[in-house]
């Protein structure tokens, strides 16, 4: 499919998901589709990761990547293949794949790494396996930071979603 002359890619979120955990990755979904799964009537059209960056977990999300044909996302047509060191950096990895788009984060607002974040996490069964997922209410308080206006503007789902939930 191309639109406006430029190959477009239509996502399958799940399948994303499903490879990185048949790829046996250490992440925690973030982002708007981490918000999605725990009620909140966002639309997304990425997966959005924080990744655990040992070396073994970097060989094995750097796999996965080539194995759906990773590619950086970028404003041109140029094509720049990712590298496996470009996973240990300390910022964002933004890529296309033929599968849908994935951004792989290695830090999140207020300089949170993987680490940092486990204990705000929630496990989510995923076609019989679990991913852990950014509690809502992290992610909420994660977002007030950010200065993104895209981010602005999903706050105000967040922040009703989490009361709902919250009264439940």
């Amino acid at each position: 499919m191309h639109i406006n002359g430029k190959k477009s890619i239509i996502a399958d979120l799940s399948s994303i998901l499903e490879g990185l955990i048949k790829a046996d990755v250490d992440f925690i979904l973030v982002g708007g589709l981490a918000a999605v799964v725990q009620g909140a009537p966002l639309a997304t059209i990425d997966v959005d990761i924080v990744h655990a960056r040992s070396s073994e977990n970097i060989a094995k999300l750097f796999a996965f990547l080539k194995s759906v044909n990773a590619t950086y996302r970028r404003p041109d047509d140029k094509v720049i293949e990712p590298k496996e060191g470009d996973l240990s950096a300390m910022g964002h990895a933004l890529f296309n794949t033929r599968i849908g788009p994935l951004d792989v984060l290695a830090i999140i607002e207020d300089g949170k790494t993987y680490e940092d974040l486990l204990n705000y996490t929630i496990e989510i069964e995923f076609r019989g396996h679990s991913i852990r997922v950014l509690a809502l209410k992290k992610l909420t308080e994660l977002k007030k930071m950010s200065k993104d206006p895209k981010e602005m503007q999903r706050l105000p789902v967040l922040e009703e979603t989490l009361r709902q939930l919250e009264e439940k």
